[in-house]
């Protein structure tokens, strides 16, 4: 898995790999970040208002307006190889609009994303298509399965894309649903399959292509609870033997704190705080973030207070009994 990683990061290097432009170069000693975003924009606005990101009169004029929307405003992070960094916000902060700019399944308005090394917003369309299929996976909380295929078809499917042949991208998509847990409803159609399930399914189709970076986009968020908590511990776990690099995006306070190395707190489309899920929870920046950290707050408080009636029942219990 390593070689063929460092093949697809280095696909001039290798014959059978598509050529994708745009690779920047860095020292041997410069730590590369896994995703680089620079002072990236999305302003949805009418087409015939140029966008002038510098225009601070514009942006507010936009802002005001009930025809534009600043989705996402001047964001600029880093994230390291191997690192599950969570971007957490309220419905309606542009932490969706945020990760399809990453692929420019959403075209940012301004400013700049690196992907390994690749200048994403520089590639013309056949390099981006050609980077998508080798080099991010992507899961989505709607699952996107094919009804018409079997389980190990749909996983395969990316494989098929990327040129590989039948024989291999079978085996290969049925040692990824192994590693879901999978592996005995390979010829089963998404419609026999829960959501879990079909959940794991997907996340099965984003690791065989073996792709470097995960993105996930709120992947557990329409599950029940239990399944939900599964599927976390699942993630854990295939981290803990893959070491990807994830962009995962939430509204869960619980699920950030449960996955992330890091996080960055959006509203409206801007990072307010960027830190170690713990450091965050024990240093809001400002009032927003303190709101949203105070329902994990006052549920350990409340917790830490049960634990001391509960010490002190067994306390005076040992003494009845002494």
């Amino acid at each position: 898995m390593d070689e063929m990683d460092t093949r697809r990061r280095n696909p001039e290097e290798s014959p059978g790999s598509p050529e994708i432009k745009g690779k920047q170069s860095h020292s041997g000693e410069e730590k590369q970040a896994a995703i680089k975003i620079n002072e990236l924009w999305k302003v949805y606005a009418p087409k015939d208002v140029d966008i002038d990101v510098e225009d601070e009169d514009l942006i507010k004029s936009l802002d005001e307006s009930e025809e534009s929307v600043v989705a996402v405003r001047d964001v600029s992070l880093e994230v390291n190889p191997g690192e599950v960094f969570i971007i957490m916000g309220l419905s309606g902060s542009g932490k969706s609009t945020l990760i399809r700019c990453l692929l420019r399944l959403v075209e940012p308005s301004n400013g700049q994303v690196v992907i390994n090394g690749y200048d994403v917003t520089a590639m013309n369309k056949k390099e981006l298509t050609e980077f998508r299929r080798h080099q991010v996976a992507m899961v989505f909380q709607h699952y996107g399965l094919l009804p018409h295929k079997s389980v190990v078809e749909n996983v395969a499917f990316g494989l098929k894309l990327q040129g590989v042949p039948k024989k291999e991208r079978q085996r290969r998509a049925r040692e990824a649903l192994k590693t879901v847990g999978l592996e005995k409803w390979a010829n089963y159609y998404p419609t026999s399959l829960s959501g879990g399930m079909r959940q794991r399914v997907g996340i099965a189709r984003a690791l065989v292509v073996e792709s470097p970076v995960l993105l996930m986009d709120e992947p557990f968020s329409g599950l029940d609870p239990l399944i939900r908590r599964e599927m976390q511990d699942e993630l854990v776990r295939l981290q803990e033997e893959m070491h990807k690099t994830i962009f995962f995006v939430t509204h869960d306070l619980d699920e950030a704190m449960r996955l992330g190395d890091r996080m960055a707190v959006m509203r409206n489309g801007s990072i307010v705080q960027i830190g170690k899920p713990a450091e965050i929870f024990a240093n809001p920046a400002d009032d927003y973030v303190a709101r949203f950290v105070q329902d994990k707050r006052d549920e350990i408080r409340k917790a830490d207070e049960q634990m001391e009636k509960f010490a002190k029942a067994c306390a005076q219990s040992e003494k009845v009994v002494d």
